[in-house]
Order: C-alpha cells, then sequence, then structure tokens
C-alpha cells in the first residue's frame, strides 16, 4: 500500500513537470513569435531614408541694417546656421569624435563595443542608459526619430544608422552632426554655438575652444560655460585628455590648452530696431511665407540706417522725456529710391508689440492741405495770385446735408488771402473754400498717387485732414517724398537683397518711380511749403538749408504733426496718446500742435541727418506750370495783382459776403 502512493504521487510530480515544462514551452514560443512579429513590424515602420532630410536642415535668417550691422536673427524653434566642412576647424571635428565616438571611422554605423558597454551599465543600474549610441546613430536619431528611451527606438536607430553608413560618406555624416546636434543655450549646429559661446565664427576656434564645444552635446545644460563654468572647465579639460589619449594633439597641446582660462562672451543676439524688423518680417513672410523666414537661412539686407535710428530716438527722448508723455513716431524715407532710413517708435517693444511708424492710423490735419493745393495747382492755379477770403464761414455739404462750419485754430481771420498767405498761415477757411472749388475727389486721388494707401472718405473735410480711418507716418513721410522728387511717387522700400543659404541673390530692389503729379506742380507747392519753414507756422522746423514742410493738429489735440523734407530725406512726425480719446493740452504744463513739439523733433533729427551733406536747393522742373484763371465758387480773384479793397476782389460793391447756393 504504501509502495502503491508512492508510484501515484511519482506519477502526479511527473505531470506537474510535464505541464510546468509545456506551459514554458509555449510561452517561449509565443514570446519569440510575438518578439518576431514586433521586430517585423518595427522594421516595416522604419522611416525611409531620405537623403533630403539630412541637407534641409532648417536654418536661421539673419536681417540687416545697411552698414552691414546685424539687426536681428529669426528663427523658428532651432537657431542654426549651416557651414560646410572646411569651415569647421580639424580640432573641432577631432574633439567630437575622441568625446563621442571614438571608433567612428571604423564601425559600420553601431559601435558593438561601446554597446557591450552600455548594456552592462544597463544591468548594474536596472535602467535604461544612453550611451553606446554613435555619431551616426545620434544623427538618424536628430533627423528621423522620436527621442523616446526605448528597446524598439534603438533597434530602429541601430538600422538606420547602418542603412546611412552604406549610403553616405563619413566626412558627410560628421559634416551633417556638426550642423545638426544641439550644443546648449537654443543654439543648434556648430556656427550658432560658436557665435554664443564665443561671438565669433566656428572657423576662428582654437583648440581648447573646439573642446569646449564637444564636449557640450553629452549635457549641453549640465556642461554649459554660461551656467557652470568649472563644470564646462572639467569637461573641456576631460576632451583635451581624450584627443591626446587618441594621438590627435600631443600631451604637451593638452596640457597647454588645458592652462587657459575658459572665456565665453557676455553678448547676447538681442534684437536692434524691434519696429523696424518687425515691419521687415511681416513683407518677407508675404514674399516668401513663414516657413522660409524662419528655417530657410535668409540673408537679408535693409535701408535702416542705424545712426538715423539713433537721431530720430534721441530727437524724440530730448522732447517727450517724462512718465506720462504721449508717445511719438518718426519715418524717414529717401525721395528719389524710397528707402526707409528711419522707422523709429517711442514706445517699449517689450510692452507694446504696435508699430506706431508703419500701423497708426491717426488724422493728419493740416498737413493735409498740401495735397489741396497741389490738387488746385494742377489745375493751373497760382498760389500767389489766387485769392479767397478769410473768414468764419458755414459750407454746404453735396447732398443737402447740414452745412460744414469752417474757423480759424485761433479764431483770427486775414480777409483777402492768396493760397500761399493762408498756407502760411495754415488758414482752414481759405483751404475749405478751395477744396470745395476742387473737388474732394480730385485731391483724394491726387493723395493716393502720391503714397496714402489708406481709406480716404472723398469728402470736403479732406482738406484739414477728417480722412475716414487716418494714415501712418510712413504713409506721409512717402507722399512729401513724392513733392521733394518731383511728383514721382517710389514704393516705399525696407529690403534691398535677400541671399539665400548657398549665396544666391534671390531679390534685389529696384526702385521704380512712377509719375504722381507734373513736375511743375511738385515744385510749386514745394516753394510754398518751404516759404513756410522760413517764414509761416513751420518756422520752428527752419534748419539753414532748403527745407519745405507743413504743421499739423487736430481740432481735439489728439493729434500733432510735422512732415518736411530736403531735396535727400523726407521725414514725418508724429505726437499722440495710443488711445485716441486723449487730448494733449498737457504736456510739461501746455498743448501739443504740429508747430511746437513735432517740429522741434523734426528739426534736431534732420540737423543731424545733414550735418556734413551737400546743401542742395530744390531741383528744378523741366516745364513749368502754366498757370491760367481760375473759375470757381468761392475763389475771390485769380491770375492779377492782389486786389486792394473787397469791392475789388469782386467786381461788385453791394457784394460782401459769400452766399452759397440754398441747393
Amino acid at each position: 500500500m504504501p509502495r502503491r502512493r508512492k508510484n501515484i504521487k511519482k506519477r502526479k510530480r511527473k505531470s506537474i513537470l510535464l505541464i510546468g515544462v509545456s506551459f514554458f514551452v509555449l510561452a517561449l514560443v509565443f514570446s519569440l513569435l510575438m518578439g518576431i512579429q514586433t521586430v517585423l513590424a518595427l522594421v516595416h515602420d522604419i522611416p525611409k531614408l531620405n537623403e533630403e532630410n539630412l541637407l534641409s536642415l532648417g536654418q536661421t535668417s539673419k536681417i540687416y541694417a545697411a552698414d552691414g550691422t546685424l539687426l536681428a536673427e529669426v528663427f523658428g524653434t532651432e537657431n542654426r546656421t549651416v557651414v560646410p566642412m572646411e569651415s569647421i576647424p580639424e580640432y573641432l571635428q577631432q574633439a567630437t569624435i575622441a568625446i563621442e565616438d571614438e571608433r567612428f571611422y571604423s564601425h559600420g554605423g553601431i559601435d558593438y563595443e561601446a554597446i557591450s558597454r552600455a548594456i552592462f551599465i544597463n544591468i548594474t543600474r536596472g535602467q535604461l542608459a544612453e550611451g553606446g549610441s554613435t555619431i551616426t546613430q545620434q544623427l538618424v536619431k536628430n533627423v528621423y526619430i522620436t527621442n523616446e528611451r526605448s528597446f524598439s527606438r534603438k533597434l530602429v536607430e541601430a538600422v538606420l544608422a547602418t542603412r546611412l553608413e552604406q549610403t553616405v560618406s563619413k566626412d558627410d555624416i560628421l559634416e551633417r552632426y556638426l550642423n545638426t546636434i544641439y550644443y546648449g543655450e537654443n543654439a543648434y549646429g556648430v556656427e550658432a554655438a560658436s557665435l554664443t559661446y564665443f561671438g565669433k565664427s566656428v572657423s576662428q576656434l582654437n583648440l581648447a575652444e573646439c573642446a569646449t564645444l564637444a564636449g557640450l552635446p553629452n549635457a549641453p545644460s549640465a556642461f554649459s560655460p554660461k551656467r557652470d563654468l568649472a563644470a564646462a572647465t572639467e569637461r573641456r579639460n576631460l576632451v583635451l585628455q581624450k584627443m591626446a589619449d587618441l594621438g590627435y594633439i600631443t600631451q604637451a597641446e593638452a596640457h597647454g590648452a588645458a592652462s587657459l582660462p575658459l572665456v565665453v562672451t557676455d553678448q547676447t543676439v538681442s534684437v536692434s530696431e524691434p519696429y523696424f524688423v518687425e515691419y521687415v518680417k511681416k513683407k518677407l513672410i508675404e514674399r516668401y511665407g513663414a516657413g522660409t523666414l524662419f528655417e530657410g537661412g535668409l540673408k537679408v539686407y535693409t535701408t535702416i540706417d542705424p545712426e538715423l535710428q539713433d537721431a530720430g530716438l534721441k530727437a524724440i527722448n530730448d522732447v517727450l522725456y517724462e512718465e506720462g508723455d504721449p508717445a511719438a513716431a518718426l519715418v524717414t524715407i529717401e525721395p528719389q529710391t524710397g528707402y526707409i532710413k528711419a522707422m523709429v517708435s517711442s514706445q517699449d517693444f517689450k510692452k507694446y508689440k504696435f508699430n506706431l511708424a508703419a500701423q497708426a492710423q491717426r488724422q493728419p490735419g493740416s498737413t493735409f492741405k498740401p495735397f489741396v493745393l497741389a490738387a488746385a495747382v494742377e489745375e493751373g492755379v497760382d498760389p500767389e495770385k489766387t485769392y479767397y477770403m478769410s473768414k468764419e464761414i458755414d459750407l454746404p455739404m453735396p447732398g443737402g446735408g447740414a452745412p460744414w462750419h469752417v474757423q480759424t485754430y485761433d479764431f483770427h481771420y486775414y480777409g483777402i488771402s492768396s493760397l500761399k498767405e493762408a498756407m502760411l498761415r495754415s488758414d482752414n477757411t481759405v483751404y475749405a473754400q478751395l477744396v470745395m472749388d476742387v473737388g474732394p475727389e480730385k485731391v483724394r486721388d491726387l493723395a493716393e498717387r502720391m503714397g496714402i494707401k489708406s481709406y480716404i472718405a472723398a469728402n470736403p473735410s479732406i482738406a484739414l485732414g477728417g480722412l475716414g480711418q487716418g494714415v501712418s507716418p510712413l504713409e506721409m513721410s512717402s507722399a512729401y517724398a513724392t513733392f521733394s522728387n518731383l511728383g514721382k511717387y517710389t514704393e516705399p522700400i525696407a529690403i534691398t537683397r535677400v541671399e539665400m543659404p548657398d549665396g544666391k541673390i534671390d531679390y534685389e530692389a529696384k526702385p521704380d518711380p512712377k509719375k504722381a503729379i507734373s513736375e511743375g506742380a511738385a515744385y510749386v507747392v514745394t516753394e510754398v511749403l518751404e516759404a513756410n519753414i522760413q517764414g509761416g507756422t513751420s518756422s520752428g522746423a527752419n534748419i539753414g538749408r532748403p527745407a519745405a514742410g507743413k504743421t499739423g493738429s487736430t481740432e481735439n489735440l489728439q493729434d500733432a504733426w510735422f512732415v518736411g523734407y530736403t531735396p535727400d530725406l523726407a521725414t514725418a512726425v508724429w505726437i499722440g496718446y495710443p488711445d485716441k480719446q486723449i487730448p494733449m493740452t498737457n504736456v510739461h504744463g501746455g498743448s501739443v500742435w504740429g508747430g511746437a513739439s513735432p517740429a522741434t523733433i523734426w528739426k534736431n533729427f534732420m540737423l543731424v541727418a545733414t550735418e556734413g551733406t551737400p546743401v542742395k536747393d530744390f531741383p528744378k522742373p523741366d516745364q513749368y506750370i502754366q498757370f491760367r484763371k481760375f473759375i470757381g465758387k468761392y475763389v475771390l480773384f485769380s491770375g492779377g495783382d492782389k486786389p486792394n479793397t473787397r469791392e475789388d476782389a469782386y467786381g461788385n460793391t453791394g457784394r460782401t459776403t459769400v452766399e452759397p447756393d440754398s441747393g
């Protein structure tokens, strides 16, 4: 009986063992099948090795001033400038190989010795380590796959690295790696890293500096010399010793480089002239799209003059220097080329992104009177021999609306006045009558041809700057530049040249002046505005050389302007609060109007802008205007000497007032 029980127990143990072995074998087979299936799936899902991905690295675009000064670097997620292998010092190539992949030139994309070491670390630490990756593997990881830490990702990485080694040379792999890898401080690739840490191109680095950069990719934050100089120095010296151990440099060279202090640049690439840079970026996006701007590696050369920018900002700050003062904007244009030489806004770009110089649409006040005069002169009107009555007046509106009540800004009236005299006094009543005789539509059309691109309502109030939505300083500077350029309008230009990364010039500015008004009309208006600076409301802007200009203020003192020009520069100055509802009635104890603060800013700026340049007279036209008698509803007399009496003016002793038609 006992023996029978023992046999039964033995048979049970064998059955349990057999079942256990069977389950183990089945589990092993299942695991192998699953493993094979996983590997096949991974291989099937491995991305294609597209060499274009290696070649088309996103690069930083750079924007330069007219004198070559770097204004800004523009990039998306990665700040990078690709450089060819011949521009990368041999020391940097050797240092990178020494510290990252010492068997780079002997393996086929996978370093099995390094992998064995990494596996040992994984087992002993009980976690996945990143070690064992070759330069080739790091490159494919950065270009083709994610940063996920897993065995499947490592398998994909290894397969792609092997394939890449079979299609691309070692030197090409190293070059792409050095232009791709992250070096910390938002610098991708060796050129951006060199500029970030040492303030110079990578081609200018010495041995110690090369070793410093080579040590960064392993842990960019931990070894950044801008964050931990001691750790960066220790890492650099480790790289130098590795280079010596591998025979790239001698031990003496390693000691010599290690003894040098690690000095990094404290310069940071900040955006100069941010409002202008944003204006340029908008133009580039319109032409190339955002992707090319932020990753295309463009070199963009602009028209801006840093010295004039500084002069413009100083001129503003010297006048508006207290907290709570209104804002100001200034734009300067070369009349012949349309080149924007200065674009200044007094606001802090970090707080206010809105560009008052180019985007603000403000009422221009009396700076629009020259356009009314130009439209009249085009009709043959002689400003010196065409007379209106300066008086408070109600003018009927087209369509039978309420009459337009017009008065002067100081409530003084001067009787019979020529158009020139009225311009020098900025007489609203005379120019309101003139626009009724000329026609608001003609004034609107002329202003648009001269450079005003904002919507203008063809209403009589256009004569006094009462526009539909207002204009920007850029538009006003451009339009007055047309007067200076004998009636030829040139579209404002901010970009002179755009180069692609390979040096090919993709765009080059070609100013294209177009006739907006006749040369003769432009010259006549300039004569009047020149007299205005010499002895009219604009006398505060006299710079001691030929210049022409006009003041402008809105009735509620929410906007104040001075726009003027010389033969070489046209400059618009605007002052006002960004909130259009705030009047400037108590700025430094007084009110702001066009002939005061704006004229002062204009004068101080233009004195600097014209310093050292030849004094020029305004160019004369090839064909002068043929004046003729002007007939209009409100004109008193045209084409002769100024009448001595009101009766002489009207030719009717019984008529002493202008009586508008009731219709």
